[in-house]
Order: structure tokens, then sequence, then C-alpha cells
């Protein structure tokens, strides 16, 4: 016999089991469990270790109280700097749990990064990345720990105020970068470089920013808490100079590949033939077109066909220098203009890449979710150089890409320039 209470119990089981969480990888789970469970245990020993003072009370309440003027002011600012990125998110947390750990029993320092996470989460996040609550878990218990770190620090050694500060405030960011980085590679080891895990420079000097103002509010905020109201301000504007940035990325980059787009690559390029007709010198263009990439989104869908893409761009990137112009071109096809190069330069990068899309194995998904290995793909690479091709961009790509479309007539998987196109012409004709 069925009671009334027993379909609700298993309702709410169903809704367990449809949690986003479920659909990390497992060893990422256990490493948040992990870390969650530290966070919990730490703030249950030290509730039994640590004794509570007035002046702490104080400082808890002036934390918690500056930091939710703090998101507020900048809520809609935060929420479009979330919506926008599109890998990790540095906030501004650390400004106030670098003082909690330093100047805040464990527990309290514990209850005041949930505090602040939870106002983040209903306030300034809520709808911007559905499902992904588990997330919020994870960085916060990171963030927590890291502020934790710097805290026992801060009371092991014997100093003074700045050099404490200091010291704290490099333990916080190590402590925060290794245990975000390991999560960040546990969650997709297959696709993880270092500069995915680590974050870029930008982002960690974003991070060591917010550190240096949490160190001024460690200093003031004993003597003259309403003090720390003057660092809302340069917070506001150090998130609104990073949500410029995001915006100026977005404007410039490809959000599939994270190569340039077609619009900045071609002026990025416009720039190069005005340099080179000054100074003198030539630059090699490849064109790239990956073979039968139809066939890829038909067999397995277009998410595995976009994985397919990414894993194209980053091996077309680490294969060309950083003053190289690498961009996507549309669709399948991928641009390189290769500075201060001759032919033979651009045709040996050219052979490089094509051997290299050549030995991808890329792990992905079909649209049922399962698993496959994409390990045959391969690209047509067509070669020009600036000015010997032409004397015009236009003319330029316009060679590399006849060249593209010879590689793939004589057989696809190759590369061909515009000397093998005459080649590749006059053999056609005669056949």
């Amino acid at each position: 016999m069925i009671t009334s209470g027993e379909p609700t119990q298993q309702i709410r089981m169903h809704k367990v089991t449809a949690w986003a969480l479920w659909t990390r990888p497992n060893q990422w789970i256990a490493f948040t469990a992990v870390t969650v469970g530290a966070t919990l245990v730490l703030a249950l020993s030290a509730s039994q270790l640590f004794l509570i003072t007035g002046k702490q009370v104080e400082a808890f309440l002036a934390l918690i109280l500056l930091a939710t003027i703090q998101a507020e002011v900048s809520r809609r600012v935060e929420r479009q700097r979330r919506i926008l990125s599109s890998g990790g998110h540095i906030n501004m947390t650390s400004v106030w749990l670098l003082p909690g750990g330093l100047l805040l029993p464990p527990q309290l320092a514990v209850a005041l990064g949930a505090i602040l996470y939870g106002h983040l989460a209903f306030r300034s996040w809520a709808g911007t990345r559905p499902g992904e609550a588990h997330r919020v878990v994870a960085n916060a218990a990171t963030t927590i720990l890291s502020s934790c770190a710097a805290g026992f620090t801060a009371q092991a050694i014997a100093a003074d105020n700045v050099t404490t500060t200091c010291v704290a405030a490099c333990v916080f960011f190590v402590t925060n970068a290794v245990l975000t980085t390991i999560g960040l590679y546990l969650a997709n080891p297959s696709a993880a470089t270092l500069k995915s895990c680590l974050g870029s420079v930008d982002d960690n000097l974003l991070e060591l920013s917010t550190l240096c103002v949490g160190g001024l509010v460690v200093a003031v905020l004993p003597y003259q808490p309403l003090l720390g109201l003057l660092v809302i301000l340069p917070l506001l504007v150090l998130q609104r100079s990073t949500l410029v940035k995001q915006l100026e990325e977005l404007a410039t980059t490809d959000q599939k590949t994270q190569l340039l787009n077609a619009v900045t690559w071609q002026n990025g390029a416009e720039r190069e033939i005005s340099r080179v007709k000054r100074e003198g010198g030539s630059f090699g263009a490849l064109m790239i077109d990956l073979d039968f990439f139809k066939r890829v989104n038909d067999n397995y869908g277009h998410l595995a066909g976009d994985d397919v893409l990414k894993a194209v761009a980053a091996l077309v990137k680490s294969e060309t220098r950083t003053h190289d112009l690498a961009g996507r071109f549309g669709g399948e096809e991928f641009v390189a203009l290769l500075t201060s190069s001759t032919k033979n330069q651009a045709v040996e990068t050219a052979e490089r890449i094509r051997q290299r899309v050549s030995e991808l194995v890329i792990h992905t998904h079909n649209n049922e979710g399962e698993a496959v290995v994409i390990e045959t793909q391969t690209a047509s690479i067509g070669v020009a150089e600036f000015p010997l091709d032409g004397s015009t961009l236009d003319e330029v790509m316009a060679a590399a890409d006849a060249a593209v479309y010879a590689a793939k007539r004589s057989g696809r998987n190759r590369v061909i320039s515009s000397p093998d196109l005459a080649r590749v012409t006059e053999l056609a004709a005669v056949a």
C-alpha cells in the first residue's frame, strides 16, 4: 500500500538525481566533496577551540556590512561580468575574505565566506548560469579554505603587521590558485591546459589587486571601520574596467574558438600590409580548411563539431607565434598571417599544422550523450605570400583560397602553395 507521502518522496529523489552536479566527472565531485567537507570540519572544530570576542563580532558584522554594500553597488556590473565570462570568473570576495581570515576566528571566517557567496548567488548571479549551484559551493569552499590558510599563517609568524599581511596575502593567493587549478583540471582533464587551469595573466593580476585592497582593509578595519567604505568606489571602477575589457574581447574574438574573428583578423592583416609596404619584407598567409567536416556534424552532432573546431583552433594558435594573426574565417575555415615570413617558411608552418591536425585525438560526446573519439580529421591548407601573390589583402587571400581548392581536388590532407597550384592546374588540365 502506498501512502500519500511516498510519491512526494519519489519526486524529491527524482529532483536530486536530476541535479547538474551528477553530470560532472566523478573525480571532480570527489574533490569538491573533500573541500566542502574540510570547510565544515574546520568550522565545527574551530567552534570548540577558539573563543569569539566582542571585537571579533564587531569586525565580522562590519565586513558583512561593507561587503553587502559593495555587492549591491556593483550588482549590475558583476552580473554582466559573470554572463560574459566564458570560463573562470574572478569576483571581489577576496577583498573581504582576506581580512576575515586575519581578523576573525576560523568559524567566523567560514561563516563570512558562506554569507558573502550566498548573497552573490541570490542577488548578483541568479539566472546567469542555470544549474551551476554546485560550482558556487565549490568556489566558496576553495576561497574560504584560502582565507583560513592565510589566517593560520598570520598566527604562525611573528612579524610586524605589514609583513604578516603581505605573507598571508601570498598564502591566500597560492592556496586559492592550487585548489582552483586542481578543480579545473579534474573537471575536464582531456581539455585542460596550463592557461585554462591557472588562468591568464590578467586574471591573476585581478586577484592580486583584490588582495592588495584587502590588505588595506586589514589595516584600517580594527581602528576605523568606516574607512572601509573608501574601498568600494575603487572596487567598482576595477570591476567596470574588467567588464570593458571583456566587452572588447567579445568584439574582437570568435567566441567558439577564442581566435580572432574575421573582421578583427582582416583589420590586423591590413595594418600588416601597410607596415610591409613602408618597411619592406613579406608575410605568409595560410587558409586552413577542415576536410569532410560536415560528416562530423552529421555523425556526432554540432556540439562534437564544436569540440573539433576548438581543438584545431588551439593547435593553430600553438603553432603560430604570438605576433602572428590567427583567426577563424568562418565555418570550418581558419586563417593565419605569419609576419616577416617567406613562402617557404609559411609552407613549413602549414605542414606542421596539417600533420598535427591529422594526429588529433578528440574526446567528445554525440547528441545522445555517449562518449566518442574523433581521430581521423584532416585539413587542406593553401599558402600565399605578400607581395609575391598579390598587392592587396584580397588578392593574397584569393591566391591562398585557390590553393586550398587545389589541395582538395588533388586528394585533400595536403599543403598547396602558389607554385604548386600552377602544377596542380596543369595536371588537372592534362587529366
